[in-house]
This record gives structure tokens, C-alpha cells and sequence, in this order.
């Protein structure tokens, strides 16, 4: 699956490197527990349901096609397939600001406080889950999965170029492309900005539908969306919108044990993050022929990503957690599994090293008047 797990590898790559383009060599200050969170978002739980996506449109597909786009030549077929992925997009990003339990789902991606290539991947457990009809249409017509899937790697790859805080206006493209300087615009906090520039490659439809803005504010303006400061943690800032949403009661967040240093916590964001790519390498999309052993690693991967959220907030639990998670890595795969892949025995005793290293004081530092 290297097909798969090579674009997440150098994604990871590109998001770590413009950061330290912007702080050591720009001086622009980062955030890095920010990045750290949009890197950990929730990439394994994104990808359970990007894989039901993938299963429910292999599934249209083969059983409820018209089969029309499959029979047209392959540069129309593939023409109308960029085009009408991106118009599905469209909408579904517009439908996702105009409904609540949408909107519920999509804020996670607008709380950002940060605009760089890291946001561009920070989302809701749920986003796969909920673009699952808007792309149906295209099985209906008969554009092929393969086509699909390319089409969609394609569109995502623009959309996380459009989060990068370096590239100027692009001159021409401005007026076909959605660029940097129109995604900006997109992620200011405040929604008559907010609710502008919904395109994901081509920005013609925002124009035809209403929805262009071609500027920042020319007053000061900051990105985020609200005035609470998102949870850290990636269980709770995927299901508090929805606890709101439903006026459910949320208990307010006690306050942090200790302060976790961006070295460490960054450390600790990409070790896992290498977990997950090696995941998706051995498994993919995969739902055939679940196994033990998939299972357990990937819920080994979601409770590492809730306890490394629970780091960057400063709580105690989390500590323990991630000790216990890191060191269950080799246990488990290495010693009672005997996996003897060169890469996961360094990554999985690299981990468990940091895990053991953090429960021991490296990394934290007490809060300031303790």
C-alpha cells in the first residue's frame, strides 16, 4: 500500500518543514502545540471512516451504476470527474456551514488559530463520514472507484497546498483556482468571511453561486472560529460540538497538572504519526479480512492520540496513559506478536522510549507560581 501510505509520509514531511521554515529561518513564531494537534486530529479514526467512504462508493458503483461516464473516451470521463468532485465539494463544504449538526462536525477544522499547512489536515473524527452521500452521485453515473479515488487524492492534495503561510497571490490562477490568499479569507474568525470561498480547487463556483470574497478584513483580524479556546485533545474536540449541539452538559476542563514542552510533545506527535502511516501501509482502506491484529493496533493508535491531546492540555491521566500505550506497542507486537519488521521495532522502542522518558520528568515542566 505504499501507494497510500507515501503521499501521508510526505505530507507529514511538508507540514514539519514549513513550520520550521517559518521559525528558524522566516522568525515567525509557531505554535507547535497547535501543529501537534492538527497532526493528530484524529488521522486514524479519519481513516476508519475514509474507508467506509471507499466501501460505500465500491459499492454503489458495482451494484447501482448507470454506467454512462464509464463508457464516454477516458480524457471526458476523467474531465468530469475533476469537475464534478469538486462541485460535490462544493456544496458539501457550503451544506456543512449552513447546518448545525454539519457544523458540528466542520468547526473542528476552524479552530484552528494558525494558518499553515498543519490546519489543512487538522479535522473532525467525522469528515469522511459525513461526505459520504455528497460523492454518491458521481458511483450513480459510473465514474469508476479507481477514478474516484484519484480524482479525490488530487483535490485533497490542492486543498492541503491552500493552508501553506508562504506562497504569495498567484497571479492569473487567482481567478480559477482556489489559492492561498482566497483560503485565508475562509478562516477568519468571523463568519460573514468564514462563510466565503467554499471551493476546494476551482474558485468559478464560488463566483457563480454567490459565495467569492476576494480579501482579508483591512481591519485587524485573527483566524479561529468563536471565542473558546479549542480542546487539545482530539476525543473531546471532535464530540463537544456535538454535546453543544444538543445542549447536552459539558463539564468544564480542570486546570492543567503541568505544562508538556513542544519538543517533547512534537517527539511524541510524529513517532505516533509514523505508527499511523505504517498502518495504512499494511492495511489501507481495508475492511476485508479484519484481524486481531489490525484491531488491537488501531485501537492502540486512537487511545495514543487521546492520551498525547491529554499531554498537550497538561493532565495528569495522560502521563500514565501514555506510558502504558507506548510500552503495550512493543510488548504486544514485537514480543507476543513477533513482528519483526526493522521499521516498527524502531519505531514502537523509539516510542516507548519517549513514553518512559516523559513518566520519568523529561519533557514537562511545572506551571508557572508552582
Amino acid at each position: 500500500m505504499t501507494d497510500l501510505a507515501l503521499p501521508i509520509l510526505f505530507m507529514l514531511l511538508l507540514v514539519v518543514g514549513e513550520a520550521l521554515v517559518l521559525q528558524l529561518i522566516r522568525r515567525e513564531p509557531v505554535n507547535w502545540h497547535d501543529v501537534v494537534f492538527n497532526l493528530n486530529s484524529g488521522h486514524i479514526m479519519l481513516w476508519l471512516f475514509r474507508g467506509l467512504e471507499i466501501l460505500c462508493y465500491g459499492y454503489v458503483v458495482d451494484h447501482f451504476s448507470a454506467g454512462w461516464a464509464a463508457q464516454w473516451p477516458a480524457p471526458l470521463m476523467w474531465l468530469f470527474a475533476l469537475l464534478a468532485w469538486d462541485f460535490g465539494f462544493y456544496w458539501l463544504h457550503r451544506l456543512h456551514h449552513t447546518f448545525g449538526a454539519l457544523w458540528a462536525v466542520h468547526v473542528v477544522h476552524h479552530q484552528g488559530e494558525h494558518f499553515n499547512l498543519s490546519l489543512g489536515v487538522r479535522n473532525s473524527w467525522y469528515s469522511s463520514l459525513t461526505s459520504i452521500p455528497f460523492f454518491l452521485v458521481l458511483a450513480l453515473l459510473g465514474v469508476p472507484l479507481h477514478v474516484f479515488i484519484t480524482v479525490s487524492i488530487l483535490h485533497y492534495s490542492v486543498q492541503l497546498f491552500n493552508h501553506n503561510a508562504i506562497t504569495p497571490k498567484m497571479g492569473w490562477l487567482e481567478k480559477v483556482l482556489v489559492t492561498p490568499a482566497h483560503h485565508r479569507v475562509h478562516h477568519v474568525n468571523d463568519r460573514a468571511y468564514a462563510d466565503k470561498n467554499f471551493g476546494g480547487t476551482f474558485i468559478f463556483w464560488d463566483k457563480l453561486f454567490g459565495t467569492f470574497c476576494p480579501q482579508l478584513p483591512t481591519t485587524p483580524f485573527r483566524y479561529g472560529s468563536g471565542r473558546e479556546t479549542p480542546s487539545q485533545n482530539p476525543f473531546w474536540a471532535s464530540n463537544l460540538p456535538f454535546l453543544r449541539y444538543f445542549k447536552l452538559p459539558v463539564r468544564a476542563a480542570g486546570r492543567p497538572a503541568f505544562h508538556c514542552t513542544p519538543l517533547a510533545l512534537t517527539l511524541g506527535a510524529i513517532l505516533l504519526f509514523s505508527l499511523v502511516i505504517g498502518y495504512v501501509y499494511l492495511y489501507g482502506y481495508g475492511y476485508h479480512q479484519l484481524s486481531g491484529e489490525q484491531v488491537g493496533l488501531f485501537i492502540l493508535l486512537t487511545c495514543g492520540a487521546i492520551a498525547l491531546g491529554g499531554m498537550a492540555e497538561g493532565r495528569r491521566w495522560s502521563i500514565g496513559g501514555w506510558l502504558l500505550i507506548t510500552l503495550s506497542f512493543p510488548l504486544i507486537f514485537i514480543g507476543a506478536l513477533g513482528w519483526n519488521s526493522l521499521y516498527w521495532q524502531v519505531m514502537m522502542l523509539t516510542l516507548a522510549a519517549h513514553g518512559a522518558a516523559l513518566a520519568l520528568g523529561w519533557g514537562r515542566r511545572p506551571l508557572a507560581g508552582e
